[in-house]
């Protein structure tokens, strides 16, 4: 019989005495026996290390481990685990130390595991005491069971528990909880960042996990716990130190968690690392941010930009990503033709990167035509840019006629672009475009992929940069919004401020023309609420204001021989008023400044 666990150092006849444990039974419904304690208890006492058995309902051994002063290995028990049933083992160990109260990590074994009983013994002036703990099957508030247990009794008093008993009545309820669950169930996640540069962005790494919770909260996940560390740089290895990976492995059983999320971009290894170290699904902030696009995505220009962002994000990882794409890891479900269908799956990718770029090549083209047709009607054209969930949606809205657009307080509630018409007044009229929003730490491959839709961006005739006023970090996401708009070279557009979400400020702060300079900071803009018709007013002045600047108004007469000026006009500028005498076509006309000159000679 095979002793598992940290045998160097150990006596052949130490070895031998555990060997005999494997020949011993426990009576049905009984938690161990006073010859199994008394074994363990002598050979703990020799060796000053944990000793641990594993017994299953039918009283067998099925497994004896040693581990060092302070914790013994989980076993690798062939057992069916199911989510609504306990393991059908329980774990027996022992402590060097005289206190059996059972510790952190003997509760987290107890909740991963799924023991039936999870038990410490020690001897005490002479005598066998010990505690147990067990699942209630009642479930907490975020989603884990609650743990029942004893307080330290002698090893009697423990066995006059019936397990059998203990063992249904708990099963009974986690079937019971699990089928209520079912339907519901979240995925879990740990939050972990690394806090290696405070002032690189300026972004603290609080308020960056807090902007990942909002991510991971979109995307469908509930938060179970977060973890900050602060090193100099990144761990080559895991990316957060050994350390806090171990930490990590720790939380996620007490929290029951299934998913890792790391806070910025990592390294295929790093992922597949933290995957084999922590056991949970790692995913970073990039691929968080694909998720929730791939969720957003309505359109067949948006669902084919983000494969491809996908696509070319995988890429790399297809021979590391750990326990989800991984093929050469080793282990059931990981072994295969290797290297031949890594090969042939990078083909395949490659092909339909391609056929991707096509496709969308194709759309910017489209797009191009309607941005053309646009421009020949002389509607001037502005796009809402900004920081996520700042209030595009909700400004578009407000000032456009016509369907609302989907406005939700969440992350990246708008990704495929819409284009509304806005009357600025009775005579004016301007087509406004709603954006996807950006955000810190933006994909590369994303502002990539994208490239088709943000160049509604580029070719407008100005941006309303769409600023969240009751932010703190605001002036961190203006810096961001920047850097994007640098990328896709918008960055010297002509742009208004505006200021959103004013109705959130403190009473004080809300109409306050100090705090209003404050923000502003000599840019052109407005701090207003889209929620405020007096605020949109205020806008509207200033959208006409921009395009009005440097525009003349000239009422002309062209001769009816020179037809053509006419239909030049319309191209060149609005016409507002149209009508006929004897000597021509009479037209008022608003136009830039720099055209007026050449049809000085047709003014009346």
């Amino acid at each position: 019989m095979m002793i598992h666990g940290e045998l160097k150092n150990i006596k052949k006849s130490v070895l031998e005495s555990l060997e005999g444990l494997y020949e011993l039974a426990v009576p049905a419904g009984q938690l161990v026996t006073r010859e199994i304690s008394e074994l363990m208890l002598a050979v703990t006492a020799e060796l000053q290390r944990e000793v641990a058995v594993y017994i299953n309902r039918q009283g067998k051994v099925l497994q004896v481990s040693v581990g060092d002063d302070a914790t013994v290995d989980l076993p690798e028990i062939r057992q069916r685990k199911s989510e609504n049933r306990l393991s059908g083992v329980r774990c027996v160990h022992t402590h060097p130390s005289s206190d059996t109260r059972l510790s952190a990590p003997d509760l987290s074994s107890l909740r991963s595991m799924r023991f039936d009983v999870m038990a410490a013994i020690g001897m005490k002036d002479g005598k066998i005491y010990g505690s147990m703990a067990f699942l209630s099957g009642e479930l907490t508030e975020s989603g884990g069971y609650v743990v029942h247990g004893t307080k330290e009794l002698p090893i009697g008093d423990l066995n006059r528990y019936n397990l059998m008993q203990l063992v249904t009545a708990i099963n009974k309820e986690l079937g019971r909880n699990q089928l209520k669950e079912t339907e519901k169930r979240q995925e879990r996640a740990i939050l972990a960042g690394v806090d290696y540069n405070a002032s690189a962005g300026g972004w603290s790494i609080e308020d960056s996990l807090t902007e990942l919770k909002g991510l991971a909260e979109t995307a469908g996940a509930q938060v179970a716990g977060k973890v900050i560390q602060r090193k100099a740089k990144p761990d080559n290895a895991f990316f957060l130190g050994r350390g806090k990976v171990d930490e990590i492995g720790m939380l996620a059983q007490n929290v029951e968690a299934d998913l890792l999320i790391v806070d910025d971009e990592i390294s295929p290894s790093q992922q597949r690392n933290l995957e084999m170290s922590t056991g949970l699904r790692v995913v970073d902030r990039t691929a968080l941010i694909l998720d929730i696009f791939a969720q957003r995505a309505r359109s067949a220009a948006g669902k084919l930009q983000v494969e491809l962002a996908q696509l070319r994000y995988n890429l790399p990882r297809l021979g590391g990503q750990g326990l989800v794409l991984s093929r050469q890891g080793g282990g059931i479900g990981t072994r295969g033709p290797g290297e031949t269908k890594l090969e042939m799956d990078r083909r395949r990718i490659h092909g339909r990167i391609h056929d991707l770029e096509e496709r969308i090549a194709k759309l910017k083209n489209q797009r191009q035509l309607h941005r053309a047709q646009r421009k020949n009607s002389r509607i001037p054209t502005a796009a809402l840019v900004g920081y996520t969930n700042a209030g595009k949606s909700t400004l578009l809205n407000a000032l456009a006629a016509g369907d609302e657009v989907l406005a939700e307080d969440k992350l990246f509630a708008t990704l495929d672009p819409t284009t509304r018409l806005v009357e600025l007044d009775e005579k004016q009229e301007l087509l406004l475009t709603d954006t996807v929003g950006f955000i810190q730490k933006l994909p590369h491959t994303l502002v990539s992929a994208f490239q088709a839709t943000l160049e509604e961006t580029v070719e407008a005739d100005l941006l309303l940069h769409v600023v969240d006023a009751s932010d703190a970090n605001y002036e961190l996401q203006i810096k961001a919004v920047m850097e994007v708009l640098s990328e896709i070279g918008a960055q010297d557009k002509p742009s208004v401020f505006v200021f959103n979400k004013a109705d959130k400020l403190p009473e004080a702060e809300q109409d306050n023309e100090y705090v209003a300079a404050r923000m502003l900071q000599g840019r052109d803009g407005v701090v207003i609420s889209a929620k405020d018709e007096q605020g949109l007013k205020m806008l509207r002045e200033k959208i006409k204001g921009f395009f009005n600047q440097g525009q003349v108004t000239l009422t002309l007469c062209i001769p009816y021989d020179q037809g053509a000026l006419v239909t030049e006009l319309h191209n060149l500028g609005k016409v507002e008023t149209i009508d006929y005498d004897e000597q021509g076509t009479l037209l008022t006309v608003k136009m830039p400044v720099s055209d007026a000159e050449s049809f000085q000679k047709y003014v009346r």
